[in-house]
């Protein structure tokens, strides 16, 4: 079967170079993600980390994805090869192997290409890490050997997980039924589609759901993979809307010859037209929807903080100075912030063995007077009242009321009650809030200190924040600007993971749609002869093949621009129940330059791809009855 197989590559290469050029860039990238994360999670780089798990989840799926599609469509333009192999005597189990040792080779080749080329990833992606900010720029990767055995996995691996549907349905198909394109070998909407299509479906909705009534640690990561869920099951149910969207192209260029051609090449080349639809669906869903998430939970972390925070000035300086600060005429209140490092052990025991585990946290250390004179959400349980020597405030979730903890603070062990949980809020806030008693001296003279200033009734906050300069107290600014300024790292944070899942989606969906359209346009060389012979010109021909893949492209648009709309209806339930109001933020900007790009890429490969198979004398093709 190998034998067979290698000879499969060599004479239909096409078909196989874009599965090839798939696991290559997902093995490199898999490759690459790991060995930096490795190195991340040894120094501690929690948003690196953060990134890095991003990146390997959106890699293996689209690398999955995209080769099953691919290998799917391969397989169903194949269908009369593999019906004449059964005709002479091979068996379903034969067809099934040898479809999976063409996935076996091109895994191999992959994975072979894939490695040399993740050591270039790696440095690139390093680089690209230094850059936005997420690493140090002394950060460098290391080279761990058992990362041969990882990309080989992960290469194999992919290539068998694509083939592995097709070639059950293959073998399943009677040969007469493919030669004659009839029964099972013409059916598209087959049993399987079905039950994955509404299966993801229904997991799409339980997505959304659960999301609008967890918190927003659940929330984000519950409205992100619904993207994912609702791709797979709206690229399985894409056959379905194929037909459709022909006959409205129909009737929008109704009286036109092209356009009735283009129509019906639309419902008899479902098949076709599914396949190439597919990366678009999920390069919108993934651009659009997860863009929509991450920039709906920044504006509603903005909308937060303007209503909850009560205040004129914020002062930041570096150790304790609220009590200079009060003493400046004309301030109200002045409540003060210093972030300091912690450490909280906690124990649990299972089976009679505890466990002990020890979590990196930042604190901050309020006066629980002042802290509620600038903030004006109450806890959701307890009382700050109480914060007052040993005895912490903790965020929504994280640990009960009345729960006993051993922090580690300033090289001291320290055991705190919580008398408080925090409320909610879509930015996090703060997670621990400490009373001053706690914290050593010198640590929090070396901490750094945000103090929201309330200026008095009739006083000038201008005059204020120029007293307050002149003292030398800190650098000053107004609470608008400081919340602008606070809500600008958080986006720019979210844009450099953006800016890698960006990458990712539109490199894998480029060569996905590339790839279709060429595979397509090779097997529909003696579809253009007949045209043509039929009295239609090349230009004709082409202009036809055009009209036809941009109502494809449609198609893919109109799924994933439903998929991501998914999302964000998710985010906004979330967002509504947290913050009290609904946001959502749509990026019409990334889907404008988006549908723009699709329309170019599938429109330019389709014109040159169609020259391409119509370069040869029509009545040659024809007559060769290819």
């Amino acid at each position: 079967m190998l034998r067979l197989s290698w000879s499969t590559f060599r004479e239909r290469w096409q078909l196989f170079i874009g599965a090839i050029v798939t696991v290559c860039l997902g093995v490199a990238l898999v490759q690459s993600s790991l060995l930096i994360l490795v190195t991340a999670a040894t120094s501690g780089l929690i948003e690196a980390i953060t990134l890095l798990a991003v990146t390997l989840g959106v890699s293996t799926f689209l690398a999955v994805f995209i080769v099953s599609s691919t290998f799917a469509f391969t397989v169903a333009q194949r269908r009369r090869d593999l019906a004449l192999l059964r005709l002479v005597g091979a068996g379903r189990g034969q067809v099934r192997r040898l479809l999976l040792s063409e996935a076996l080779l091109l895994g191999l080749l992959g994975t072979a290409a894939g490695v040399p080329l993740g050591l270039v990833a790696m440095d690139a992606q390093t680089s690209l890490l230094t850059s936005l900010g997420f690493v140090p720029p002394d950060f460098a990767a290391h080279w761990q050997d058992w990362i041969l055995g990882a990309s080989a996995g992960v290469g194999v691996g992919v290539s068998l997980a694509g083939v592995l549907a097709a070639s059950r349905r293959a073998g399943k198909v009677r040969p007469l039924d493919a030669l004659r394109d009839t029964g099972e070998g013409a059916r598209v909407m087959t049993a399987a589609r079905w039950f994955f299509g509404l299966l993801f479906l229904a997991g799409t909705v339980a997505l959304i759901t659960v999301a609008s009534f967890v918190g927003p640690e659940g929330a984000i990561p519950l409205t992100i993979n619904a993207a994912l869920t609702a791709s797979v099951a709206l690229s399985a149910l894409s056959p379905l809307v194929v037909p459709f969207v022909g006959r409205l192209f129909g009737l929008l260029l109704r009286g036109s010859t092209l356009g009735t051609l283009a129509q019906a090449n639309l419902r008899d080349g479902v098949r076709r037209s599914a396949s190439t639809a597919a990366p678009l669906l999920v390069l919108v869903a993934l651009l659009v929807g997860q863009t929509g998430v991450l920039a709906s939970i920044d504006k509603a972390t903005e909308h937060e903080l303007r209503r909850d925070l009560a205040g004129d000035l914020v002062v930041t300086s570096t150790g304790p100075g609220a009590a200079e600060l009060a003493s400046v005429p004309g301030v109200a209140v002045a409540a003060e912030r210093l972030r300091v490092p912690m450490t909280v052990t906690t124990r649990t025991v299972d089976d009679g063995e505890v466990e002990t585990e020890v979590e990196d946290v930042d604190a901050t250390v309020v006066d629980p007077a002042a802290y509620a004179q600038t903030y004006r959400r109450a806890p959701e349980a307890g009382s700050l009242a109480d914060l007052h020597g040993n005895t912490v405030a903790v965020g929504s979730g994280l640990y009960p009321l009345g729960a006993e903890l051993e922090a580690g603070i300033g090289g001291r062990t320290v055991p705190l009650r919580v008398v408080a949980v925090l409320p909610q809020t879509m930015g996090g806030g703060e997670e621990i809030l400490l009373p001053p008693g706690v914290v050593p001296g010198p640590v929090a003279s070396a901490a750094t200190s945000e103090t929201i200033v309330r200026a008095e009734p009739g006083a000038d906050p201008r005059d204020l924040a120029t007293a307050i300069g002149a003292r030398g107290l800190g650098e000053v600014s107004t609470l608008d600007e400081w919340i602008t300024a606070s809500a600008s790292r958080q986006q720019d944070t979210s844009s450099g993971i953006m800016a890698v899942v960006l990458g990712l989606s539109g490199l894998y969906a480029l060569i996905a749609v590339i790839n279709a359209v060429v595979i397509a346009a090779a097997e529909r060389r003696r579809e253009f002869a007949v045209a043509r012979v039929s009295g239609l010109s090349r230009g004709q021909v082409v202009r036809m093949a055009l009209v036809e893949s941009w109502a494809v492209t449609a198609v893919g648009l109109l799924l994933g621009g439903v998929a991501a709309a998914g999302t964000l209806v998710g985010i906004a339930a979330a967002t509504a129940r947290i913050s009290g109001s609904a946001t959502v933020v749509v990026p019409w900007e990334l889907l404008g330059l988006t549908v723009a790009g699709a329309l170019l890429v599938v429109g330019g490969t389709n014109v040159w791809t169609t020259l391409a198979a119509t370069r040869s004398r029509p009545v040659s093709l024809v007559g060769a009855g290819e």
